[in-house]
């Protein structure tokens, strides 16, 4: 959306929602359910979660979750919070997502 764009009523809503105004854009992550269909939007997303909160200052928690993803070649939107991290992949990635997960060690909790 236009860097300018006031909050839309549809953004507001459950479930996870963040807004991201830069200078030349207002990128917001909602449940696609909430999007009008006229709005441009990446659609059929799943989320992945950590389960923190984490020191500020430890490293690597991010790259630890991207990197068997990204090696694999999932794409990957990452939203950082106080307690843990959101990875968006595609829908169509996340049985594969899960397992690469897996193998690198993380496990998940349903």
């Amino acid at each position: 959306m236009p860097p300018d764009a006031a909050l839309p009523g549809w953004a507001s809503g459950p479930g996870l929602s963040a807004m991201i105004r830069a200078d030349d854009e207002l990128t917001i992550v909602c449940d696609q359910e909430r999007v009008p269909t006229e709005v441009e939007a990446e659609r059929d997303w799943i989320c992945l979660r950590t389960i923190g909160p984490f020191d500020f200052q430890t490293t690597g928690v991010v790259q630890s979750l991207i990197s068997p993803l990204s090696s694999h070649g999932i794409g990957i939107f990452v939203l950082c919070t106080f307690d843990g991290e959101h990875l968006l992949v595609p829908a169509a990635e996340g049985r594969r997502a899960r397992d690469l997960l897996t193998a690198a060690g993380h496990r998940f909790i349903d």
